[in-house]
């Protein structure tokens, strides 16, 4: 009985999960139809108000419901088996949904989004501003979201603001967008010797995990961005990047034409077919490694400030955007 109860309350997280939207509960139960599963509007209506009380939901009012973060742990959790390879789906539809142009720099980018208390980031505001100022940040752009805006799933609380940097999988849709396929391999720690890329000490393939591979390197405090911009040595989030060798040129262009409107790019790229830092290539491809998105928010997390991240948070305007520089003033709205 327990276990019919647990699959039902999974069934309402995974269709409330796979939406950017709240769903009234006649919806939701037209949704769980849809997935070949049957259950009443009726029943799903005394389901959300069960989970609603355990904090897994919440009721918008008239909009009707949404997943809370408890509930998308729970899922998560649940699910976690079938979830290898979740990450590269995740990546790819991503990638697909964006619509940014780069001629007229518009359009939606993908963010990564960290919770954190304004008071407590803007006395990190030096030290963060160092990882955009060395380069180890997606470009020089960020944005920050104010309490009780929403972001996917997200939801920034009261008292809090979330902080969005630019995903690293930004470069594959503006890549994607000009016919360039890219395969993403794994994210890994990047160790830094005098500011250059030595080598990776730490990787995990984005086909084998469901969770971004930045964020259990933040979470585990493998990270050393404070001797990065203290002494040029340390180790940093980056990521691993295929191409097709033909549009090696293409790439290097185009990384040229990010970086100069503040969206950043390549570490570095690679010969066709040659391995680069030890990583081998397939004949026929070209590998490069790209910085990681997150790297900004890390700070935070090595002194000591237990900050919620969620890498490939969603899709926000390009608009939103602003120049690192201009933190400390915006920050003040919120404080």
């Amino acid at each position: 009985m327990l276990e019919k109860i647990k699959r039902k309350e999974l069934l309402i997280l995974n269709v409330l999960k796979n939406t950017e939207t709240s769903l009234v509960s006649a919806k939701i139960a037209e949704e769980i139809s849809a997935l070949g599963h049957e259950m009443s509007e009726r029943t799903v209506r005394l389901y959300l108000q069960k989970m609603d009380q355990e904090g897994l939901t919440c009721s918008n009012r008239k909009l009707g419901y949404s997943i809370t973060e408890r509930g998308l742990t729970e899922l998560d959790s649940s699910v976690i088996i079938e979830k290898v390879g979740f990450l590269s789906a995740k990546i790819d539809q991503m990638t697909y949904r964006m619509n940014f142009d780069l001629n007229n720099a518009s359009g939606a980018v993908v963010i990564n989004v960290t919770i954190v208390e304004p008071g407590v980031f803007a006395k990190n505001i030096p030290e963060i501003s160092r990882v955009y100022a060395d380069g180890y940040a997606m470009g020089h752009l960020m944005t920050f979201l104010g309490p009780g805006e929403n972001l996917g799933h997200i939801n920034v609380p009261e008292g809090m603001i979330g902080v969005g940097t630019v995903c690293s999988i930004t470069l594959n849709g503006i890549l994607l967008k000009h016919g360039i396929p890219v395969v993403s391999r794994f994210g890994g720690l990047l160790e830094l010797q005098d500011k250059k890329p030595l080598r990776f000490t730490e990787i995990i393939m984005y086909d084998g995990t469901s969770i971004d591979p930045l964020e259990v390197f933040i979470r585990s405090g493998m990270t050393d961005y404070l001797s990065a911009i203290k002494t040029g040595s340390g180790k940093i989030g980056a990521s691993f990047r295929e191409f097709p060798a033909d549009s090696r040129d293409a790439v290097e262009r185009l990384d040229v034409r990010m970086k100069r409107i503040g969206l950043g790019g390549l570490v570095r790229i690679g010969m066709p077919g040659q391995s680069l830092l030890d990583i081998p290539v397939s004949e026929g491809r070209v590998g490069a490694i790209v910085i990681g998105g997150l790297n900004p928010a890390s700070i935070l997390e090595e002194t000591g400030i237990r900050a919620y991240s969620r890498a490939l948070a969603g899709l926000i305007d390009f608009n939103r955007l602003f120049r690192y520089e201009e933190m400390e003033n915006r920050i003040g709205v919120y404080l």
